[in-house]
């Protein structure tokens, strides 16, 4: 639930994460890594890792490009297309096609194996691809909950109009101004898709005590008092106290808020899993490879 806000105080920016260059994930996508739990999950737990794919521009093709068959245990991986389509299919019978404003959240929990495609349609036509994925934490109670699959279509995604013409923002989880979002999590989020128009001051209220993110995708944001602003492709990190961000200047903006409240818990990872010991990351591996994930048939 959103906070009331008797008593208004700004979070400060800690730091501005920069990602130091690009990889690819299969062959279908060109990401950059903004943030990871290596070296972040504490600071901004419940939030592990968030890759941003593309902009790129594909041509027409008839090959599948992504990424095959691979397992995840432990978190949810949540993605979100702004261009192209992603077709998904996992070992739990999740699965579709999400297309630009769509949201896919998977909990892998327990164990799915899964795969990540390009639409087959936009893949004959080509165009502009655009995409992130971020990682979201289970609490060890939930981690190895059974697997379930959410499809959220933009329709679904409530819109709420900043004042004064200062853009909007798409509720996809938690709430925002006494809206909420269609996505179900297992601890309090606030997952809140933000396009920033007007380039005069505004602030937004967010949860004290909540670890907080600002993923800047275009353009850049300026926060009050601030002495560097957040570039495209980069990623603020704010300070825990405090229930509201200041922003000073924002034109054009495309960018993620991410809130949650904090799981201070062990998080121990080894590619695709995130669990809270090593010995529960080694009957992952265990588990995964007697079949015990499941199997795309």
């Amino acid at each position: 639930m959103e906070p009331s806000n008797p008593h208004p105080a700004a979070k400060k920016l800690g730091r501005i994460l920069r990602s130091s260059g690009g990889h690819w994930v299969g062959d279908g996508f060109p990401v950059q890594t903004l943030f990871a739990y290596s070296d972040m999950g504490a600071a901004l737990s419940p939030f592990l890792l968030l890759d941003y794919a593309g902009p790129a521009e594909f041509p027409p093709t008839h090959e599948r490009l992504g990424v095959g068959e691979h397992p995840h245990r432990g978190f949810e991986t949540v993605t979100i297309v702004y261009d192209g389509e992603v077709e998904h299919r996992d070992s739990s019978g999740g699965g579709g096609r999400i297309g630009p404003g769509d949201v896919q959240w998977m909990t892998a929990a327990s164990g799915v194996v899964h795969e990540e495609f390009h639409g087959r349609d936009f893949a004959q036509r080509g165009g502009p691809f655009e995409m992130v994925q971020l990682w979201v934490n289970l609490p060890a109670r939930d981690k190895m909950s059974p697997p379930r699959y959410q499809s959220i279509a933009d329709s679904q995604i409530p819109v709420v109009a900043l004042p004064d013409g200062q853009g909007s923002v798409r509720v996809i989880a938690g709430e925002y101004a006494g809206v909420k979002g269609p996505a179900l999590t297992f601890t309090p989020i606030h997952l809140w898709d933000l396009k920033l128009t007007g380039g005069q001051p505004f602030e937004l209220v967010v949860p004290e005590g909540y670890s907080t993110a600002l993923v800047v995708l275009k353009g850049s944001v300026r926060l009050q008092g601030a002495d560097t602003a957040i570039q495209a492709a980069e990623v603020g990190v704010f300070e825990r106290t405090g229930n509201v961000l200041r922003i000073e200047r924002a034109d054009k903006v495309t960018a993620l808020l991410l809130c949650g409240e904090p799981i201070d818990e062990p998080i121990v990872g080894s590619g695709p899993f995130v669990m809270n010991t090593a010995e529960e990351i080694r009957q992952a591996m265990s588990d995964y490879q007697s079949g015990k994930m499941g199997h795309l048939a």
